[in-house]
């Protein structure tokens, strides 16, 4: 197309313009390794510490107010500070247009499941074993992608997902071992809750993910009002599954029980990190995500035998081993002819609007990157 060869503006781009866009390209990488691995390295950490425990419900509930808290502020940045104008539009846009909100409650339903269920898996296995399990996430997303939209995958994909499996099945008959070790050592951990946890959280990732892209499909509204309407399905749906199972106990202990400067950490990084994420993947196409998640899974393994003596043997490594290359095979890009079915034409380039329905709202913040980029 002929935008892929120029910026926003028609220019050509120029070297300078290239090189600060490759260097935007390394610095995106490095954000989502980073943001990827201490998250759950962090979560495995705090919920591992003797002592008083947090409650965890109570955690998703503060990560979903500080998300709602920061998207407000961006949206009022925007805005220049006019509060009267940022009401009068958060008004319109949330409940006027209460259609539109209402389409995100089942999304955020899923998401705040999802958030409870990352904390109860890696709260019962080892940071490693759930990173490299989690990455079930892309079986299921490509296959609702291809039951409710409609989309095809290449015959690279499909053999991607079929290692990804096969990594993934290695990885639990390695843990077999671990497991009935961490019962005679009377280990309050319970490695079946957690893989039963990370196996539902992976379902409703993928569902949720092409659902939430299935009913955006030429939406306009920007990358930071979609969070603010989730943000406030989320807080209530999380406030109610707070109350439904730590109820009494939050209403002795306080809210905040538990809570220590690492444990703030890792609410900053859920809260924080996903929004980060968000606007990182606009400099960041397929390939560059799939070697993201590919380190994430290497700096857990590395960081884990270190800080939680977890034992790498040559079972784990080959799982592993499949599931990065899988990874990485899947986010490749496919060949220019390939066969599509019937229909598939009309929603493959979803995705990509998906991606960048906010770039006009974050122009504002960061550098404009190439038109090659953009379309890459």
């Amino acid at each position: 197309m002929a935008a892929g060869s120029s910026t926003g503006t028609g220019e050509v781009p120029t070297r300078s313009q290239t090189e600060a866009n490759r260097k935007l390209k390394y610095i995106s990488l490095a954000i989502l390794v980073v943001q990827n691995a201490s998250l759950i390295l962090s979560i495995r950490y705090v919920r591992t510490l003797p002592g008083d425990r947090f409650f965890t419900t109570s955690a998703v509930v503060m990560a979903e107010v500080l998300k709602v808290t920061t998207c407000l502020l961006i949206i009022l940045l925007q805005k220049r500070f006019n509060v009267k104008e940022t009401a009068c539009f958060l008004l319109d846009s949330v409940v006027f247009q209460y259609k539109d909100t209402l389409k995100l409650a089942v999304p955020s339903l899923i998401y705040t499941l999802q958030n409870n269920l990352q904390y109860v898996a890696i709260s019962n296995l080892p940071a490693a074993t759930f990173q490299v399990t989690y990455q079930l996430k892309i079986l299921t997303t490509a296959l609702f992608s291809v039951l409710m939209l409609r989309k095809s995958l290449s015959r690279v994909q499909w053999v991607s997902l079929l290692l990804l499996f096969a990594g993934v099945a290695i990885v639990q008959v390695q843990q077999e071992g671990n497991k009935e070790a961490a019962v005679a050592d009377g280990s309050s951990q319970n490695y079946s809750v957690g893989l039963v946890a990370v196996v539902v959280s992976c379902l409703s990732s993928g569902f949720a993910g092409v659902y939430f892209e299935r009913i955006l499909k030429g939406s306009a509204a920007s990358v930071w009002m979609r969070n603010v309407q989730l943000g406030v399905f989320g807080t209530a749906l999380g406030l109610l599954g707070m109350w439904w199972n730590d109820g009494g106990a939050v209403a002795r202990r306080g809210f905040l029980f538990g809570y220590t400067g690492m444990v703030w950490c890792v609410i900053l990084n859920q809260a924080f990190g996903g929004l980060l994420v968000a606007v990182v993947v606009k400099y960041a196409d397929n390939i560059l995500k799939g070697f993201a998640t590919s380190f994430s899974i290497i700096v857990s393994t590395v960081m884990s035998i270190y800080l939680f003596s977890f034992h790498v043997d040559l079972l784990f490594t080959a799982g592993a081993g499949l599931v990065i290359g899988a990874v990485y095979m899947y986010s490749l890009p496919k060949a220019p002819g390939a066969a599509l079915p019937p229909g598939a034409a009309s929603s493959s380039p979803a995705p990509q609007t998906l991606r960048t329905e906010g770039s006009g709202q974050m122009e504002a913040f960061l550098p404009k990157c190439s038109g090659k980029e953009k379309g890459s």
